[in-house]
């Protein structure tokens, strides 16, 4: 293919002069390289848009302060275009003090589109416009500067297809009547994750554990969390998941054993040892206690009514000619087992799975 030629931004004055281009603008391409190896916050090392003429590659180290995105970012009236972007929403969330408006991710759209789940970029250029390109700095490092002209290259294809994609993709919808069902998730997934509030429910394996080990757990857990997002680093380097487990279960007689514990774990700063004791050893109040308990496996006539969905799914799957964990996640399926509803049925996947959920 022919290698794009990027307009390389790294000024706050150059920031400014692309950004008086774009008012108006329908749609633009949007993606971002960044580094989330020794950190809880990814390190954004480049935002790429590709509107009318070259791509742009902006420098957030050269250009500083990258909040005169935001209103783009924000303007519901202009189609973000990106591909996969759970990942590079959360590096541009600093950026944007609110969730992306407008977004229309391509992966989610294929898979809406009937070219199946979790298609990567370069795939799916191919598939849709038969353009091959490679893979070759996937792992770069980023944020080393000067780029190089081959990294500057792959981060420019990274968004420069995305227009034409976003074509394609939408004529293809809108012939299988998806269009909005596609947006209802873009949104979605716009919109980021709920907090989590109880993290302990992840441990399965703990489902037996009597309520003061699990609100003991909660407790950690949550600290733990608070902890890595105020130091920057990632939570397992604080304390990983098989040593928070043993701490609730057979916590430690003093400081001295559970510094002796805490040996390994990379990021766990010495001087919180005091504070985790106490976590550890204050009594479980009434509050504390008033927590959802961990759920059971799911067994006997539960696990059979799963199955029976979980074919009824496979079947309606096969009629819309969309990937079954698209239509309905197996996690929506266990929830409504266990007696949940969760507000992803009230949407599209109500009007056309709800029904299935009657037993």
């Amino acid at each position: 293919m022919t290698a794009p030629t990027a307009e390389w931004i790294d000024t706050a004055g150059g920031l400014a002069a692309l950004l008086s281009r774009l008012p108006g603008m329908s749609r633009i391409g949007l993606d971002t390289e960044f580094m989330r190896v020794n950190t809880f916050w990814p390190d954004l090392a480049l935002v790429q848009l590709q509107a009318d003429g070259p791509p742009a590659l902006v420098d957030p180290i050269g250009c500083g302060d990258l909040s005169p995105l935001a209103p783009l970012l924000t303007d519901a009236g202009c189609v973000k275009i990106m591909h996969s972007a759970s990942e590079d929403l959360v590096a541009l969330a600093p950026i944007a003090g609110a969730p992306v408006a407008g977004l229309f991710d391509t992966q989610v759209a294929a898979a809406f589109a009937g070219l199946g789940p979790g298609i990567g970029y370069q795939r799916l250029v191919q598939m849709l416009l038969d353009v091959e390109i490679g893979k070759g700095e996937t792992r770069s490092d980023w944020l080393q500067r000067p780029l190089t002209e081959q990294q500057k290259l792959y981060a420019a294809i990274d968004v420069v297809h995305l227009p034409a994609m976003h074509d394609l993709l939408g004529a293809k919808l809108e012939q299988r009547k998806m269009a909005a069902w596609c947006q209802e998730d873009c949104d979605r997934l716009a919109a980021g994750p709920a907090t989590d509030d109880e993290p302990h429910l992840a441990f399965t394996a703990l489902w037996k554990s009597p309520p003061e080990t699990q609100a003991r757990l909660r407790r950690l857990l949550r600290w733990r969390e608070a902890l890595a997002r105020a130091i920057n680093r990632p939570r397992s380097w604080i304390f990983d998941n098989a040593l928070a487990t043993s701490l609730v279960e057979t916590p430690p007689a003093d400081t001295e054993a559970l510094s002796s514990r805490m040996r390994g774990q990379r990021s766990f700063p010495k001087r919180e040892l005091a504070t985790l004791f106490d976590l550890l050893e204050s009594p479980v109040s009434d509050a504390d206690l008033d927590l959802p308990a961990i759920a059971p496996p799911i067994r006997g006539e539960p696990a059979q009514q799963l199955a029976q969905v979980r074919d009824k799914v496979a079947a309606r799957a096969v009629e819309l000619d969309l990937p079954p964990a698209l239509l309905c996640p197996r996690r929506l399926l266990e929830a409504w087992v266990r007696g949940e509803r969760s507000p992803e049925l009230d949407g599209w996947r109500g009007s056309v799975f709800g029904d299935l959920l009657v037993t």
